[in-house]
């Protein structure tokens, strides 16, 4: 098999469970999204941690915490990039839970419209005329839900904005996927140890107080974290950018379809008309993209 044919293999396992996870964390609504939040930061780490020390890299990973000390401003990068991927997966999970998976959907869809603009904005890249028109459309749908629909999808544009600010801090801290996840979840490791502390006096915490489905459930938050962010490290490594950019767009297509027709979420013509710009928006921005690679190949 090529190693094109093996990444894109990869990366669609990534992005298919990602798109499968809201499945997952329905399993565990009974559970309070602060509660889940912690512990999938805490398992994610051990996890992770565990499988750094099979694969004998643990050598490799005091490295990689040395090297970054010895370079403060990616070791204070990495750790802001931590605590907000943190607010992306506890956004994301209490939308999943609150009926809010549109609108989450919504968000991974415009995720690489707003990076191409942090690219604008932050590295002075340069945009194709089909990538502003792109933008502008995405930027038509959302406005026409937040003003006629009534709404603002403060979901959508969190989740969008959090994991496209993570992407930019990450840019330039050159870690291994495995390694990086351990020494991200490392850095939020007391945060959320602290934060289950004060779950535990001051409400009813479920883990080892429910049920044992209940406890395997929170305990493989962390193997569902680790597993797709490794699946995603080894496909990137071998498929080009353009590629990996039409694959992403199989998770938020998934978890639509699963609010739709699993919870039945209601799909009104407000949502209707706000996906249908954002579909066209990809739709141009992928097309654009596709010609861009296939004229420097002409070149």
């Amino acid at each position: 098999m090529s190693q094109q044919k093996q990444g894109i293999l990869f990366a669609a396992g990534a992005y298919l469970m990602w798109g499968l996870i809201p499945l997952y964390w329905k399993q565990v609504q009974n559970v309070s999204s602060l509660e889940i939040l912690a512990g999938r930061v805490i398992w994610s780490f051990v996890f992770t941690a565990l499988f750094v020390l099979l694969i004998k890299q643990r050598k490799e990973l005091m490295a990689d915490i040395r090297s970054l000390w010895g370079r403060q401003a990616q070791f204070w990068s990495l750790f802001i990039a931590s605590l907000v991927i943190s607010v992306n997966w506890g956004v994301y999970i209490w939308a999943v839970n609150n009926e809010h998976l549109l609108q989450a959907s919504l968000g991974y869809y415009i995720n690489p419209l707003i990076s191409v603009l942090f690219g604008l904005i932050i590295f002075k890249e340069k945009l194709s005329g089909a990538t502003i028109v792109a933008v502008i459309i995405a930027a038509i749908g959302v406005a026409y839900q937040a003003i006629l629909g009534g709404t603002i999808p403060w979901v959508s544009l969190t989740l969008a904005l959090s994991f496209s600010i993570y992407g930019v801090l990450k840019k330039k801290i050159p870690l291994d996927a495995t390694r990086g996840l351990a020494i991200e979840t490392l850095f939020i490791l007391p945060i959320a140890i602290i934060g289950y502390i004060y779950l535990m006096q001051t409400t009813d915490i479920a883990f080892l107080h429910v049920d044992m489905k209940t406890n395997l459930l929170l305990i493989g938050s962390g193997i569902i974290t680790a597993l797709p962010l490794v699946l995603f490290a080894k496909g990137a490594q071998k498929i080009p950018l353009y590629l990996l950019g039409f694959v992403q767009f199989l998770s938020p297509t998934m978890s639509l379809v699963i609010g739709i027709f699993v919870y039945k979420e209601p799909f009104t013509m407000t949502e209707l008309f706000t996906f249908s710009c954002i579909w066209l928006a990809v739709l141009i921005f992928s097309a654009g993209k596709f010609i861009e690679v296939r004229k420097r190949k002409l070149i």
